[in-house]
């Protein structure tokens, strides 16, 4: 099974691997099963040790550390589903060899990915890259990710002299639908640091991510006939509409970026008797994170004073929080990976994710867990790419990464 990383991400993305947030089932859909499958079939293949898929569809492998190394091992760790933004069934993956540097037409109606939307498509003139028949997502997001790491394991495997400590593999279902640790038995890993493969153009590292909560808000009204309801119709539409205007307006993902936070209504719906809001709260400081929180029950507050007591009701959820509270007493592992992108001839491109991964979930079961470029771009819609040099300099960057830890 000697695969080169192209050849393996272009077998991966035929399997549709989407998830699904509606679903009470682990993982959320049952074809992420076929791939955790292969995977582990792969990894078998390759002759790593201990290969595992459990009942939740987790892929652990295990690599022996290089003859005479007796550090701490390392975890490299990716996702195998798919968004839910767009389809990832039936992939028509298409290579641009050699691009011109211009407009990307991907299918016969014209769908085109544009440099004029798309900028950051100039930097990849002369590459081969992958792309999409403009109906489904790609699935770089993070199937280059998952490409990457079999492929460093082949290499070491077919190379054990090459420095490494002992490896732990992790492959997670359902991490786009924020449940990727759920069920990541942090021991069979027996790590002390790892590694996401999960982020985006080639050197972007981050060892920052939001803080992040969920809320839903109900509105409760009286309800009473149009012609007569002076003084007694309490329009539970207008209320909802009245909380999200105590929000600040400028506080949301359209007007902020960088470690800049946000207040998102995901979803709305309701009638005059009920009404509900879903919200996403994030922001990369704690302190703003917390305050953010009091501020949305300040609001229903001041609606329950002005309407009736339980006239508004909220549930706060925490979903995760900022990796860089456990990451920041270990500068080794940002300090190792800025010299293993040296070493391959790699400019890092320091960002803070403004989402989640399961690295940050991780850091807070244990194992420190920043995350690493795939090299994938535009992830989740039709306009999705990856750069097949990009994920070539990605393995490259990873044999470097092991041998620091050796």
């Amino acid at each position: 099974m000697n695969q080169n990383v192209k050849d393996r991400f272009l077998t991966y993305v035929s399997f549709d691997t989407q998830s699904d947030s509606s679903s009470g089932t682990v993982p959320s859909t049952e074809k992420q099963l076929k791939l955790a499958a292969y995977l582990a079939d792969e990894l078998k293949g390759l002759g790593l040790h201990d290969v595992e898929m459990d009942q939740y569809a987790c892929v652990y492998a295990h690599i022996p550390a290089s003859a005479g190394c007796a550090r701490p091992g390392l975890a490299l760790i990716a996702h195998m589903d798919t968004a839910m933004d767009m389809s990832g069934a039936d992939i028509k993956p298409r290579i641009v060899t050699g691009y011109d540097g211009g407009d990307i037409v991907l299918n016969q109606e014209k769908i085109v990915t544009r440099v004029s939307d798309y900028p950051s498509l100039a930097q990849f003139k002369g590459q081969d890259l992958i792309v999409t028949d403009g109906t489904t997502l790609l699935g770089a997001d993070d199937k280059a990710g998952v490409a990457e790491i079999v492929t460093l394991a082949q290499y070491l495997m077919e190379h054990p002299e090459h420095p490494h400590p002992a490896i732990s593999i992790l492959f997670t279902p359902d991490e786009e639908i924020g449940r990727g640790a759920d069920h990541v038995d942090v021991k069979k890993l027996d790590a002390a640091y790892g590694y996401t493969v999960d982020g985006g153009i080639l050197g972007e590292f981050s060892y920052e991510n939001f803080n992040a909560a969920g809320a839903v808000v109900t509105v409760h009204g009286v309800t009473a006939h149009t012609g007569y309801s002076k003084g007694v119709l309490k329009n539970a539409i207008l209320m909802a509409m009245e909380y999200q205007g105590l929000l600040p307006v400028y506080e949301t993902p359209a007007c902020t970026e960088g470690r800049e936070g946000f207040f998102h209504l995901d979803r709305m719906e309701g009638c005059t008797e009920t009404a509900t809001m879903k919200y996403i709260i994030r922001d990369h400081d704690h302190g703003n994170y917390m305050r953010r929180q009091e501020l949305m029950k300040d609001a229903a507050q001041y609606l329950n004073r002005k309407y009736g007591a339980g006239t508004v009701e909220i549930q706060i959820t925490e979903s995760y929080l900022n990796m860089y509270g456990k990451i920041k007493d270990h500068q080794e592992m940002i300090d190792h990976v800025f010299t293993a992108m040296e070493r391959a001839g790699v400019t890092p491109i320091v960002d803070p994710i403004r989402g989640g991964t399961d690295g940050s979930r991780l850091s807070y079961m244990g194992l420190p867990c920043p995350n690493l470029c795939t090299g994938g771009q535009n992830g989740h819609g039709r306009h999705e790419f990856v750069s097949i040099q990009s994920m070539e300099k990605v393995v490259e960057i990873l044999k470097y990464l092991v041998e620091l830890y050796a």
